[in-house]
């Protein structure tokens, strides 16, 4: 943390790449669902009738508004979603690569192993996507839908509290076990090798393995605690909504939500660094 710290190019570096991607991917996925609720014809000011306390009715008002915004999200996502995520695998190597770089000019350039080695990670990380959904349809039967069906009262806090552990949970396993795909890229620029060869050597590492697990846990950790950070931030301005202007309120958002991401990006360069470092010493 101190050796990147003291070196900001490799953070402003990584907030560059990132963001030459996501601010463009969100301007379009931005506009393309704004086309899809004007075509659908649905009035979004019925999710101010969602409470917590009602949860049938509120699942009535979700149900009738993923209906009508179903077809023309599933036509839009057939095509962007593939799109972006091909160019995220295109932009992340480029970046990836330059941070790497700067950090240590001694490796070598292997574009073509970081995008196939991107985009593995990237199937994975959907998998567990995948696996997280199937985890919230579980509870959904778990907690409301299959008391409904038993003729009694369904417990939207049982649903929350399955929720957060399953999200946890599957944050924490990930965090445990995608230490290879992500020391994977360092490896083929170390040694000059293609992707396969890479996956096989991040996977085979001995005695640094347990470092390198408890390097992704402790990331892991930090990026909970910057999500709760964030949530306490984005939340302490509302007692004084009464005297405070809307707009206020809105820039106060966009600042806790850019200081997030800059601080994510600074502790992803972070685990790349004590990766490399690592490496360093376990070679010597």
């Amino acid at each position: 943390m101190s050796a990147c710290w003291k070196r900001p190019s490799l953070t402003a570096l990584e907030v560059a790449w990132r963001w030459a991607f996501g601010a463009p991917a969100a301007a379009v996925i931005w506009f393309q669902a704004l086309r899809v609720v004007r075509e659908s014809g649905v009035d979004l000011g019925a999710l101010r009738r969602i409470s917590i306390p009602d949860p049938q009715g509120d699942a009535a008002i979700l149900v009738h508004l993923w209906d009508a915004l179903r077809p023309g999200a599933e036509r839009l996502a057939e095509w962007l979603v593939p799109a972006l995520l091909v160019m995220w695998v295109l932009v992340s190597a480029l970046g990836r690569t330059a941070v790497l770089r700067r950090a240590d000019r001694t490796l070598k350039l292997q574009l073509g192993s970081m995008m196939v080695l991107q985009a593995v990670r990237v199937i994975a990380l959907g998998g567990s996507f995948v696996l997280w959904f199937i985890l919230v349809q579980w509870a959904g039967r778990v907690a409301i839908s299959g008391p409904i069906a038993a003729g009694g009262e369904p417990s939207p806090v049982l649903y929350a509290a399955l929720l957060i552990v399953a999200s946890l949970g599957l944050f924490t396993l990930w965090a445990v076990m995608s230490w290879g795909l992500s020391v994977a890229p360092l490896v083929a620029m170390l040694r000059g090798i293609g992707p396969g060869a890479a996956l096989a050597a991040s996977i085979r590492l001995g005695a640094m393995r347990g470092k390198l697990v408890e390097i992704n846990l402790v990331m892991g950790i930090v990026k909970i605690a910057l999500i709760v950070l964030a949530m306490v931030a984005s939340a302490s301005p509302l007692p004084f909504q009464s005297v405070e202007s809307a707009g206020f309120l809105t820039w106060w958002y966009v600042g806790v939500t850019v200081v997030y991401f800059v601080a994510s990006d600074f502790f992803h360069v972070v685990r790349l660094v004590a990766y490399l470092d690592l490496w360093r010493l376990y070679e010597r």
